[in-house]
């Protein structure tokens, strides 16, 4: 009797469920807003991993809608989302009326998590805290006291690749980019030296890929923590996998404690995290008074490094060697710029000669634009907010904010001939032609990338 009673209890809960869902799915019917029929649990987001590419949902999407309206109606697994298409609206969302849309809208839960309490996921004042310790690791001054190390694993790259030509009249580019990431990651980010160049299947390395590639709970699990967040923190649910948590609290742990008994300094990141953990830095940008960081925020800063800087540094890379390898003239032109540098300089390939090499950075301008490494970016409303001049398009509070970057792009009215590798995109003329939200490889506004 208590097993039938439960039974019908169950099938009871799962057709309230469903009906639930279906009126969920109604939402941007009933606005008159375009949108896409979605699919059960999935919404929108269909064929991922089999027939399409996230790429392809962003890109077919905008496609479609991008004439409707300042945005088109999205599910999100089991959540409406609006998905912008107009520039004006951006530049509201991002900047403008940023206060309203501070939130990324991702899934944190630092209890369970502590590598998940990363700046890129912070919400609110522990968002607008952690930026404000980290903004002064960032300026130009920072980032110049670091270059040493990085030119050190550049020379030791050069020589990996000299090699690798002699015994080879094939190289895997993209592997080989990614070792030497790994490695100005490790040294950098966690002070230690990875040798990922001399060693393919170091350690670090390895828990590195398997922190990005491999899924705690695979989609389903993205899709549930995404939609009930709330209720996936109280189940405790987690995004990083056991080992590789501990891994890297170990290294991070290990790292700031043989650091401070033997009063070491390396000029890197990890020093200035040390330093806000010991309050040397007392005050930010802002002049705001600053609390200590605890071992675990520390880790979860230099873990940042590493998911938001491994592969996209690597396969902006990869891309931009493909293009000049495919463009034999952009090819010649960056190079000669690079040999007229350097014999200003000397032969000494230095911050301030990197900072000259102007027709270069178009070449990684143009291959973020093309091979955009963060195809969507996401905000979350933190009240209803009318779309200015478009009375009946509403972003609901805590809707979430969906702005196709990748798809931005490729669109023709801001770039033409899009899909042609052209680094002229960005000469200072056509940057100063084009509003900065059309270029979005790093985000726009306050929440844009630290780095």
């Amino acid at each position: 009797m208590i097993f039938e009673f439960l039974i019908i209890c169950l099938l009871a809960i799962l057709a309230y469920s469903y009906k639930v869902l279906r009126q969920r799915y109604k939402y941007w019917q009933k606005l008159g807003i375009a949108y896409d029929e979605p699919t059960f649990l999935l919404g929108n987001i269909t064929g991922i991993g089999s027939t399409r590419s996230f790429v392809e949902v962003w890109q077919q999407f905008y496609d479609k809608y991008k004439n409707t309206g300042p945005f088109a109606g999205f599910y999100w697994f089991f959540k409406p989302a609006a998905f912008v298409f107009d520039p004006a609206l951006l530049k509201l969302i991002l900047i403008k009326d940023f206060a309203k849309f501070v939130d990324r809208g991702l899934y944190v839960n630092e209890e369970d998590d502590p590598l998940s309490g990363m700046l890129f996921n912070l919400e609110g004042n522990k968002w607008r805290h952690m930026r404000n310790k980290l903004s002064p690791t960032f300026t130009s001054g920072k980032m110049k006291t670091m270059f040493p190390i990085i030119t050190n694993i550049s020379h030791e790259f050069v020589k990996v690749f000299d090699k690798a030509v002699e015994e080879s009249e094939t190289i895997e580019v993209g592997d080989l980019m990614a070792r030497f990431t790994t490695d100005v990651i490790g040294s950098c980010a966690f002070g230690l030296e990875m040798s990922s160049l001399r060693d393919p299947n170091n350690k670090f390395r390895m828990m590195g890929r398997k922190s990005i590639v491999e899924q705690r709970y695979g989609r389903v699990g993205i899709a549930f923590r995404n939609s009930f967040p709330q209720l996936a923190r109280k189940l405790h649910m987690k995004d990083t996998l056991q080992e590789v948590e501990d891994f890297f609290m170990g290294i991070v742990k290990e790292t700031v404690r043989y650091r401070e008994e033997n009063n070491v300094r390396r000029n890197d990141f990890m020093d200035m995290l040390i330093d806000l953990k010991n309050n040397k830095l007392m005050k930010s940008e802002t002049g705001e008074e600053m609390t200590n960081l605890t071992l675990e925020e520390i880790a979860a800063q230099a873990f940042v490094f590493l998911v938001a800087g491994f592969e996209t540094s690597s396969t902006t890379m990869g891309f931009a060697l493909y293009e000049l390898a495919q463009h034999e003239d952009i090819q010649q032109k960056a190079r000669e710029q690079v040999i007229q540098v350097l014999e200003k300089h000397n032969q000494e390939f230095t911050y301030e000669a990197m900072k000259e090499m102007v027709y270069l950075e178009q070449v990684i301008a143009e291959t973020l634009r093309l091979y955009t490494v963060l195809p969507l970016i996401s905000r979350q409303a933190a009240e209803d907010y009318p779309v200015p001049g478009h009375p009946k398009f509403v972003i609901k509070k805590d809707m979430l904010v969906l702005i196709p970057a990748g798809a931005i792009h490729r669109d023709e009215r801001y770039y033409p001939n899009p899909n042609v590798f052209n680094p002229e995109n960005f000469s200072a003329e056509k940057v100063a032609q084009r509003d900065s939200v059309l270029y979005l490889p790093f985000g726009d506004g306050p929440r844009n990338c630290i780095g």
